[in-house]
């Protein structure tokens, strides 16, 4: 690993300077060490000239299921009840580890095309994600997604993987890498564990990362099951609080918002995924305005289909304005927050990443402007990144002062051997059926 790489000439889109001034900026190891107009260039490793580029924090994508790559296009245009019972879950009961393992891998490559360095991922045979995440030099908090269906030796087992993943995995990967809990939701989750999840949540400070709200049917069975709603179910068995990520929220009542607000609960939109499901618009712009942290998710490529965070943002900003007849609702601003400080917050990391600043981890990308779909230049770097980039326009990927990618091209993973197994690995499960 370089130990000093300067980026000279960038357009840093930092939302507290609107200067859009071209700056320099100096990484130490894994740190952003200094900005500046103008950095001595003596005793430096590696020089990036950026210019025509757009400097910002490595993308944050706070919901996925990253093995699901593998799935990519195997059940489209389903609810979500079919596309889960009658596809996806019988195709899961075939996976291990090596089948994850490349499926994370091939997400990895992914992300780090797109601008993504951080994400937050629930899934099964998590070692074997934690695994491909070393390799790829990204970063993540990583869940196991626990299930029990209300069966007492199935739950004792869920609780156990997920801790066993904490003891073997959290910190590894130079501190790369972060557990939370997973518990699946609250319709495949009992009471029980979810209680059990919040007990130990507080005895080992972990996050809690669980499915919330994502269906209208979800909402009708647990009115019909225990005559309140999810988040009214959540707050009364005492399992909310600023430590839950919520993805989804997609049918939340205004009773429910405040609920969300009162426990500091955060929240993981994921429009793509729900609008390819029809299961609705989560009221985005009614939970900023109640200032709750909301950051962005891709879901897993199965109900995507791909992993592209600056679509989904564009996705996000479209579907609140068209559906609350409000141009001025999540503007471009609100949308790069989502995916950087906002998706920090939500992880807990906000000390660390999501901002360019010094002393901060140095997760950063570059986007190159000198291409059709950013010219002319934008008076606003994130109207030009929001409304008119695409993840095809990041140049360069930096994650933990580490170069992933540089000019288009990965340094770190072998991107067709890579493929290659995948396509392999979806051949064997589908054959396994």
């Amino acid at each position: 690993m370089n130990n000093t790489i300067l980026i000279k000439n960038a357009l840093i889109l930092n939302l507290n300077n609107f200067e859009n001034k071209k700056q320099s900026l100096l990484i130490k190891d894994d740190l952003i060490a200094e900005i500046a107009e103008t950095i001595d260039e003596g005793n430096v490793d590696k020089i990036i000239d950026a210019e025509g580029k757009i400097l910002l924090p490595g993308l944050i994508n706070t919901h996925t299921h990253l093995s699901m790559t593998l799935f990519r296009g195997l059940a489209d245009d389903l609810s979500l009840d079919s596309w889960l019972n009658d596809h996806i879950w019988p195709m899961e009961a075939n996976l291990n580890g090596d089948y994850c393992y490349i499926g994370a891998l091939l997400g990895a490559v992914e992300l780090i095309k797109s601008g993504t360095t951080t994400f937050s991922d629930m899934y099964f045979y998590m070692e074997d994600v934690a695994r491909a995440v070393e390799d790829a030099g990204i970063r993540a908090v990583l869940s196991y997604g626990m299930i029990d269906f209300g069966d007492a030796e199935r739950r004792e087992a869920e609780i156990e993987e997920n801790l066993q993943l904490f003891k073997s995995c959290n910190g590894m990967a130079d501190g790369r890498i972060k557990v939370f809990f997973g518990p699946h939701s609250p319709y495949t989750a009992s009471e029980d564990l979810l209680i059990k999840v919040r007990e130990l949540a507080d005895e080992y400070n972990m996050g809690i990362h669980i499915h919330v709200s994502e269906t209208e049917k979800e909402i009708n069975d647990s009115l019909d099951e225990r005559g309140l709603r999810p988040f009214e179910y959540l707050e009364k068995i005492g399992f909310l609080g600023p430590d839950v990520v919520a993805a989804h929220c997609v049918w939340l009542s205004d009773e429910e918002i405040e609920i969300i607000k009162k426990h500091d609960v955060k929240v993981s939109h994921n429009p793509c995924s729900n609008m390819k499901l029809a299961s609705g618009i989560a009221p985005v712009s009614k939970l900023i305005e109640n200032d709750i942290c909301v950051s962005i998710g891709t879901d897993g490529a199965s109900s995507n289909n791909n992993l592209d965070l600056i679509e989904e943002l564009k996705t996000a900003s479209l579907l609140q304005k068209v559906s609350t007849l409000d141009p001025k609702v999540l503007t471009s601003d609100e949308a790069i927050t989502m995916a950087t400080i906002k998706g920090a917050e939500a992880l807990g990391l906000e000390n660390e990443i999501g901002s360019i600043e010094v002393g901060k981890k140095a997760d950063i990308i570059l986007i190159d402007t000198n291409s059709a779909n950013m010219v002319p230049d934008s008076s606003s770097l994130s109207s030009n990144v929001i409304y008119s980039a695409n993840g095809s326009n990041v140049d360069t990927t930096i994650c933990n002062g580490k170069i992933l990618m540089e000019n288009k091209k990965l340094t770190v993973l072998d991107e067709q051997e890579i493929y290659d197994k995948a396509r392999k690995a979806i051949k064997e499960l589908k054959e396994a059926i």
